[in-house]
């Protein structure tokens, strides 16, 4: 199974945490600045995506002397450092993207970040949004969230109402009912189990998942 990892130019809370997510054959790619984040954790990026804005001149010449791949665009551009990256991660058809540090930080650049992943051409991927304390993505039919009893999900529609939602292993169960996007029904349900399950029947869900 192929994972892609991205690094965002985000929040990372604790690298630690970050690091204990890692798998030794990780693509490893950097939106721009997200390149100081994989460098802190001692990984050196296969390709570096951006306008490099962000990104250090020491930083720079380390990537380039390692023989990383290094795609510039301008600053001007219509997309985010990050939309770039997850275009071209999900052209290489992986089983797996993990995008860190993309939560935290600038409210409207998470906003926009968690819209990238609802994007329907990363529906067939496991595509996850992660900072080690948290992770988030979307259920279109059915996911399992593993963790510890006693963790956090919250389960939140995404662009209208969700219907026939069930879930297992939930403190306050779901039995194929409805959620809907102005009420707060589905905020800090707690696992009950190591594994949790969600399927619903129409219409997407935002599962965020904190971890203790």
């Amino acid at each position: 199974m192929s994972r892609i990892v991205i690094f965002a130019n985000g929040e990372i809370p604790n690298l630690e945490k970050v690091r204990a997510l890692m798998r030794a054959d990780d693509f490893i790619l950097c939106a721009d600045g997200g390149t100081h984040h994989a460098l802190a954790l001692g990984l050196m990026p296969q390709l570096v995506i951006g306008d490099m804005d962000s990104v250090a001149a020491e930083e720079f010449q380390r990537i380039k002397e390692s023989g990383a791949a290094i795609e510039l665009f301008p600053r001007d551009k219509n997309e985010t450092d990050l939309e770039l990256a997850l275009q071209t991660a999900s052209k290489k058809n992986p089983d797996e993207i993990l995008v860190i540090g993309a939560l935290g930080g600038r409210l409207d650049q998470t906003l926009g970040n968690l819209a990238l992943l609802s994007n329907a051409q990363l529906s067939s991927v496991d595509a996850k949004l992660d900072d080690g304390l948290e992770e988030i993505f979307f259920c279109r039919e059915q996911v399992q969230v593993e963790g510890r009893s006693g963790e956090i999900v919250s389960l939140i529609p995404w662009q209208g109402k969700v219907e026939g939602i069930e879930t297992e292993n939930l403190k306050w169960p779901l039995r194929d009912e409805t959620l809907y996007p102005e009420k707060t029904r589905g905020i800090s349900n707690e696992m009950s189990a190591g594994v949790a399950r969600v399927k619903i029947k129409s219409g997407v869900l935002l599962v965020v998942h904190r971890r203790s």
